[in-house]
Protein backbone atom coordinates (compact mmCIF):
# COMPACT_ATOMS: atom_id res chain seq x y z
CA UNK A 1 0.00 0.00 0.00
CA UNK A 2 3.14 2.17 1.02
CA UNK A 3 4.43 1.81 -2.86
CA UNK A 4 0.87 2.42 -4.35
CA UNK A 5 0.81 5.88 -2.08
CA UNK A 6 3.97 7.24 -2.80
CA UNK A 7 3.53 6.74 -6.92
CA UNK A 8 0.46 8.79 -6.78
CA UNK A 9 1.35 11.79 -4.75
CA UNK A 10 -1.25 10.57 -2.40
CA UNK A 11 -1.13 12.23 1.66
CA UNK A 12 0.18 9.51 4.01
CA UNK A 13 -2.12 8.56 7.17
CA UNK A 14 -2.22 10.83 9.98
CA UNK A 15 0.07 9.78 12.73
CA UNK A 16 -2.39 10.05 15.33
CA UNK A 17 -6.23 9.81 13.48
CA UNK A 18 -8.82 10.69 15.99
CA UNK A 19 -6.00 11.37 18.69
CA UNK A 20 -5.70 7.69 19.18
CA UNK A 21 -2.56 6.59 19.60
CA UNK A 22 -3.09 2.81 20.66
CA UNK A 23 -1.57 1.32 17.75
CA UNK A 24 1.12 -1.05 17.64
CA UNK A 25 4.90 -0.40 17.21
CA UNK A 26 5.15 -1.38 13.81
CA UNK A 27 1.97 0.12 12.09
CA UNK A 28 3.38 3.42 14.30
CA UNK A 29 6.54 2.83 12.57
CA UNK A 30 4.64 1.82 8.77
CA UNK A 31 3.17 5.57 9.32
CA UNK A 32 6.15 7.34 9.98
CA UNK A 33 8.07 5.61 7.60
CA UNK A 34 5.58 6.20 4.62
CA UNK A 35 5.72 9.99 5.86
CA UNK A 36 9.33 10.46 5.17
CA UNK A 37 8.99 8.69 1.86
CA UNK A 38 6.46 11.82 1.32
CA UNK A 39 8.59 14.24 2.23
CA UNK A 40 11.74 12.74 0.24
CA UNK A 41 9.63 12.38 -2.84
CA UNK A 42 8.01 16.34 -2.07
CA UNK A 43 11.52 17.47 -1.88
CA UNK A 44 12.85 15.41 -4.55
CA UNK A 45 10.34 17.07 -6.85
CA UNK A 46 11.09 20.80 -5.57
CA UNK A 47 14.74 19.90 -6.43
CA UNK A 48 13.96 18.41 -10.22
CA UNK A 49 12.25 21.82 -10.51
CA UNK A 50 14.94 24.00 -9.37
CA UNK A 51 17.64 21.68 -10.83
CA UNK A 52 15.73 22.51 -14.44
CA UNK A 53 17.10 26.23 -14.41
CA UNK A 54 20.55 25.58 -13.56
CA UNK A 55 21.30 22.45 -14.93
CA UNK A 56 22.92 23.74 -18.05
CA UNK A 57 25.14 26.61 -15.97
CA UNK A 58 28.06 24.47 -15.05
CA UNK A 59 29.65 28.60 -13.75
CA UNK A 60 26.29 28.68 -11.52
CA UNK A 61 26.70 25.05 -10.45
CA UNK A 62 30.28 25.54 -9.86
CA UNK A 63 29.24 27.78 -7.41
CA UNK A 64 27.13 25.95 -5.69
CA UNK A 65 28.08 25.80 -1.73
CA UNK A 66 27.63 22.19 0.19
CA UNK A 67 26.34 24.17 3.92
CA UNK A 68 23.15 22.50 4.81
CA UNK A 69 21.37 23.57 8.04
CA UNK A 70 22.47 20.19 9.90
CA UNK A 71 26.13 20.57 8.69
CA UNK A 72 27.18 20.64 12.07
CA UNK A 73 25.48 17.34 13.67
CA UNK A 74 27.39 14.22 12.32
CA UNK A 75 25.13 11.88 10.70
CA UNK A 76 26.03 8.32 9.25
CA UNK A 77 26.78 8.48 5.70
CA UNK A 78 25.68 5.05 4.74
CA UNK A 79 24.40 1.33 6.04
CA UNK A 80 27.16 0.60 7.53
CA UNK A 81 27.71 3.08 9.64
CA UNK A 82 24.17 3.63 11.04
CA UNK A 83 24.19 0.30 12.04
CA UNK A 84 27.00 0.73 14.49
CA UNK A 85 24.87 3.47 16.03
CA UNK A 86 22.51 2.66 19.27
CA UNK A 87 18.90 2.81 18.18
CA UNK A 88 18.11 5.33 20.82
CA UNK A 89 20.99 7.73 19.46
CA UNK A 90 20.06 6.88 15.78
CA UNK A 91 16.20 7.99 16.68
CA UNK A 92 17.01 11.00 18.79
CA UNK A 93 19.87 11.61 15.47
CA UNK A 94 16.71 11.70 13.24
CA UNK A 95 14.79 13.94 15.28
CA UNK A 96 17.74 16.62 15.28
CA UNK A 97 17.76 16.23 11.96
CA UNK A 98 14.07 16.77 11.00
CA UNK A 99 13.57 19.72 14.22
CA UNK A 100 16.41 21.84 12.33
CA UNK A 101 14.99 21.83 9.23
CA UNK A 102 11.96 24.27 10.76
CA UNK A 103 13.28 27.68 10.63
CA UNK A 104 14.87 26.89 7.13
CA UNK A 105 11.74 25.67 5.73
CA UNK A 106 9.76 28.42 7.12
CA UNK A 107 12.78 30.38 5.71
CA UNK A 108 12.54 29.13 2.70
CA UNK A 109 8.35 29.66 2.17
CA UNK A 110 8.87 33.33 2.79
CA UNK A 111 11.85 33.61 0.40
CA UNK A 112 10.30 31.70 -2.47
CA UNK A 113 6.87 33.60 -2.21
CA UNK A 114 8.44 36.95 -2.71
CA UNK A 115 9.90 35.69 -5.78
CA UNK A 116 7.97 36.24 -8.58
CA UNK A 117 9.94 34.27 -11.02
CA UNK A 118 9.60 31.18 -9.05
CA UNK A 119 7.48 28.01 -10.32
CA UNK A 120 4.75 27.89 -8.27
CA UNK A 121 5.15 24.28 -7.49
CA UNK A 122 8.60 24.86 -5.55
CA UNK A 123 5.77 26.88 -3.26
CA UNK A 124 3.79 24.84 -2.77
CA UNK A 125 5.96 22.01 -1.98
CA UNK A 126 7.76 23.93 0.40
CA UNK A 127 4.52 24.17 2.17
CA UNK A 128 3.44 21.14 2.11
CA UNK A 129 6.83 19.65 3.36
CA UNK A 130 6.62 21.80 6.02
CA UNK A 131 3.34 20.95 7.30
CA UNK A 132 4.40 17.24 6.61
CA UNK A 133 7.72 17.67 8.76
CA UNK A 134 6.12 18.67 11.77
CA UNK A 135 3.78 15.48 11.66
CA UNK A 136 6.81 13.04 10.76
CA UNK A 137 8.60 14.99 13.94
CA UNK A 138 5.64 14.15 15.85
CA UNK A 139 5.70 10.73 15.02
CA UNK A 140 9.57 9.90 15.48
CA UNK A 141 9.51 11.39 19.06
CA UNK A 142 6.20 9.14 19.88
CA UNK A 143 8.31 5.87 18.87
CA UNK A 144 11.46 7.09 20.73
CA UNK A 145 8.77 7.66 24.01
CA UNK A 146 7.42 4.48 23.70
CA UNK A 147 11.12 2.19 22.85
CA UNK A 148 13.02 4.27 24.65
CA UNK A 149 11.55 6.54 27.04
CA UNK A 150 15.00 7.29 29.10
CA UNK A 151 16.17 8.34 26.09
CA UNK A 152 13.87 11.51 25.13
CA UNK A 153 15.12 15.02 25.41
CA UNK A 154 18.44 13.92 23.91
CA UNK A 155 18.42 15.27 20.73
CA UNK A 156 20.47 17.86 19.47
CA UNK A 157 18.86 20.98 17.45
CA UNK A 158 20.80 22.74 14.81
CA UNK A 159 21.11 26.30 14.36
CA UNK A 160 22.15 27.22 11.15
CA UNK A 161 24.13 30.29 10.66
CA UNK A 162 22.85 31.05 7.33
CA UNK A 163 19.81 32.74 8.42
CA UNK A 164 19.66 36.12 7.27
CA UNK A 165 16.92 37.07 4.81
CA UNK A 166 17.52 36.66 1.00
CA UNK A 167 15.82 40.10 -0.45
CA UNK A 168 18.10 42.53 -0.74
CA UNK A 169 21.17 40.91 -1.87
CA UNK A 170 22.17 40.34 -5.63
CA UNK A 171 19.92 37.88 -7.96
CA UNK A 172 22.83 35.40 -8.10
CA UNK A 173 23.53 35.17 -4.69
CA UNK A 174 19.80 34.67 -3.88
CA UNK A 175 19.44 31.62 -5.93
CA UNK A 176 22.41 30.04 -4.94
CA UNK A 177 21.11 29.74 -1.11
CA UNK A 178 17.79 29.15 -2.64
CA UNK A 179 19.09 26.49 -4.87
CA UNK A 180 21.28 24.71 -2.33
CA UNK A 181 18.78 24.64 0.64
CA UNK A 182 16.67 22.76 -1.30
CA UNK A 183 19.49 20.59 -2.66
CA UNK A 184 20.37 20.15 1.35
CA UNK A 185 16.64 19.53 2.36
CA UNK A 186 16.68 16.37 -0.39
CA UNK A 187 19.76 15.27 0.70
CA UNK A 188 18.46 15.04 4.60
CA UNK A 189 15.25 13.83 3.76
CA UNK A 190 16.68 10.58 2.05
CA UNK A 191 18.66 10.09 5.00
CA UNK A 192 16.02 10.08 7.43
CA UNK A 193 13.88 8.05 5.06
CA UNK A 194 17.20 5.36 4.65
CA UNK A 195 17.72 5.83 8.88
CA UNK A 196 13.79 4.72 9.68
CA UNK A 197 14.08 2.01 7.37
CA UNK A 198 16.94 0.79 9.13
CA UNK A 199 15.10 1.02 12.95
CA UNK A 200 12.27 -1.04 11.37
CA UNK A 201 14.21 -3.44 10.73
CA UNK A 202 16.65 -3.47 13.90
CA UNK A 203 13.92 -2.38 16.64
CA UNK A 204 10.58 -4.22 15.28
CA UNK A 205 11.92 -7.01 12.85
CA UNK A 206 15.15 -7.67 15.18
CA UNK A 207 17.43 -7.63 12.06
CA UNK A 208 14.86 -9.79 10.21
CA UNK A 209 14.65 -7.83 6.95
Amino acid sequence: MSNLLFCQNVHPLPICPNENCQMSLQELFDRVIMLSRYVYKLSTDMFIEIDKQYAHDREFLAKAINDCPTSSLATPEDKEQAQQVPPEVLLNLIISLVHSWNDPLFQLITEVDGIHEAPDAILSRAKEIEAQNKRLLEGIERILGQVYPEAKGNAIYSVWSQLPSLQGVDEESRDLALYNKIRCLRRDSHKVDNYLKLLRCRIVHNNNC
